[in-house]
């Protein structure tokens, strides 16, 4: 008996977009709990480039290694145990697992039934790989994690990262104020039209001044930070007494000090974050699903998309993501 393939991505060390390859492997059935897709488009996130260089918050286990973890499609097989599930199903792809074990850069691929939503009517697979580890994050930080209320402000950096559109957008539904870090002011136009409240360009303003400005000299609620690194002590000089300095990512790749003692242990929490707190919780997983789904039905929530690639294409998608000059998502399209 011949058994059926997958075209999938795989990398053999650790590197540059250059160490990602296409070949063909046999693909199985899925076991109890997990169901087999037929992918249509896959979500780049800047998580596989951290996984694909070694720098994300767990190591590779083994080469050749797979990547990817948010995808759309539609369900071939079933395996036991997956609840209503049925083949045929068009379905999202829910970040909840480690790409060590469901890589999902693929045309065909098996994850676990708990990591699927269906996908809404009339959101068609571009959109459904788009949304959810950037509106899960969203979600996670500002309902489940963050205490926001109506009429806070926060800030953010990385703004014109796909979370950050999505963090702009989830905000903006609560009730909540927003003021956007970009470094350029090229960006500046585009968050603002895709709903940022206040835009600082950080290579020209002095931060601190205008955070004092639109706060009355308040500061904000909650500092939203991707960033980390030797800059936290000065995003956590913008934070109210008793808000919330939450780090959801390490993109600078340095160390990072406790910067408490240094502002003279102020009424400040501090805490990490990352989506899987949502994603891997059952019920909290239920939910964002509520949530987002009725912001995707409303037209609320849209996640940007700011270019796709055929999946043979998957080199120049890391190029481009590396490059860091879009404004949203990137996305491989495997099917038309």
């Amino acid at each position: 008996m011949t058994s059926e393939q997958a075209t999938v991505v795989r990398f053999h060390e650790l590197g540059g977009p250059e160490v990602l390859q296409l070949r063909q492997e046999p693909i199985g059935a899925p076991g109890p709990g997990e169901v087999r897709l037929r992918v249509d488009a896959i979500g780049i996130n800047r998580a596989e480039a951290l996984w694909r260089s070694g720098h994300y918050i767990e190591p590779v286990r083994q080469f050749p290694a797979g990547l990817g973890a948010e995808a759309a499609g539609e369900i071939e097989l079933t395996g036991p145990g997956v609840g209503d599930l049925r083949p045929g199903d068009a379905v999202s792809v829910v970040p909840a697992f480690s790409q060590n074990d469901y890589p999902v850069y693929a045309d065909r691929a098996i994850v676990p039934a708990a990591a699927v939503v269906r996908r809404p009517d009339g959101v068609d697979a571009i959109t459904g790989s788009a949304t959810w580890m950037a509106f899960l994050t969203a979600y996670g930080a500002l309902v489940e994690g963050g205490g926001v209320r109506p009429g806070d402000t926060v800030l953010l950096n990385a703004a014109s990262s796909s979370v950050g559109l999505a963090l702009i957008q989830v905000a903006r539904h609560l009730g909540v104020r927003t003021i956007a870090l970009t470094r350029t002011s090229a960006k500046k136009p585009a968050l603002l039209d895709h709903g940022a409240d206040e835009v600082i360009v950080t290579s020209t303003e002095h931060v601190p001044a205008r955070v004092a400005a639109l706060t009355n000299g308040r500061g904000v609620r909650m500092v939203l930070d991707a960033v980390a690194g030797s800059g936290i002590t000065d995003l956590a000089r913008l934070v109210s007494p008793g808000g919330t300095l939450l780090v959801y990512g390490a993109l600078s790749g340095e160390p990072t000090p406790y910067p408490g003692v240094e502002l003279g242990l102020p009424a400040l929490s501090i805490r990490s974050y990352t989506m899987h707190e949502t994603s891997r919780d059952p019920l909290r997983l239920a939910r964002a699903e509520a949530f987002i789904t009725a912001g995707l039905r409303s037209g609320a929530f849209r996640p940007v998309i700011a270019g796709t690639f055929p999946l043979d294409e998957v080199v120049a998608a890391h190029t481009q993501l590396d490059a860091n000059a879009h404004i949203g998502k990137l996305v491989l399209t495997v099917r038309p």
